[in-house]
């Protein structure tokens, strides 16, 4: 296990994540960035994420159970995510340590800004949501993007819940509780399949991991009392905090 004030520190970036999860998406901007300020190496930090994130995705899924229902649209996108994922994953295994840490600052500042934009990407998901997706070139469309994203999310993963929910309006998803369903159903997937091949890859810090589980849980299941009562935009705004610090301090630390 790791000393015990990092061992806290990660729980405690965990429990953030968790909380900021429940209400808002981004959590991944806190624990990947703390990983790698614990000193542990960029890609198992990446690694290490993917792993502890999983489970909380899956229970985020399972709490949008009534929301997601069943849908062929919703099973020729699992294909893709799973796909991109394993590509993904991949792709950080064969990445040299040193260009992904000189990479490191501008995946966290590139997902940062995206997140930033999330309200204005919603606002076009509205307008995307008039226009005719009965056609076979819409889906094909939404399956080729979100083989993309689901790569994208294998290798780094932080701001892939905002490009997912872009592939969902591609269909004609309108339901922002359903399209966040859908997108955690996705997102355990991405995760999943890119945890796995870490796992056998042993890419993993365990003791990290473990805490970070635990954490991850914890703040998903109590903290999103506290979420709410903060509001969605002052999340919002301490994620991009965190998200700009954290970006801007790497550049520095290079």
């Amino acid at each position: 296990m790791p000393d015990l004030l990092p061992a806290l520190i990660a729980f405690a970036a965990a429990f953030a994540a968790g909380v900021i999860n429940s209400v808002a998406g981004g959590g991944t901007l806190v624990t990947f960035p703390v990983l790698v300020w614990l000193g542990v190496p960029s890609i198992v930090a990446n690694a290490t994420n993917a792993v502890s994130m999983t489970p909380g995705s899956l229970s985020s899924a399972w709490g949008y159970r009534r929301e997601i229902g069943s849908s062929q649209r919703l099973l020729m996108l699992v294909a893709p995510s799973l796909a991109g994922g394993i590509v993904g994953a991949l792709l950080l295994k064969l990445t040299p340590p040193g260009v992904f840490d000189r990479l490191v600052p501008f995946l966290i500042l590139f997902a940062t800004v995206l997140f930033m934009a999330q309200q204005q990407v919603q606002r076009l998901l509205k307008t995307q949501a008039a226009m005719d997706h009965s056609s076979s070139r819409w889906l094909v469309g939404a399956i080729i993007f979100q083989f993309f994203v689901s790569l994208y999310g294998g290798y780094f993963g932080a701001g892939m819940g905002i490009l997912m929910l872009a592939a969902l309006s591609i269909i004609g998803l309108t339901d922002i509780h359903q399209m966040n369903g859908w997108k955690n159903v996705f997102g355990t997937c991405i995760n999943g399949i890119a945890a796995v091949y870490f796992v056998l890859s042993g890419m993993v810090s365990w003791p990290y991991a473990i805490v970070m589980t635990v954490g991850s849980i914890v703040g998903g299941a109590s903290g999103a009392g506290l979420a709410r009562r903060m509001g969605r935009d002052m999340v919002r705004r301490i994620v991009i905090v965190i998200g700009l610090g954290m970006a801007l301090s790497l550049f520095f630390k290079r």
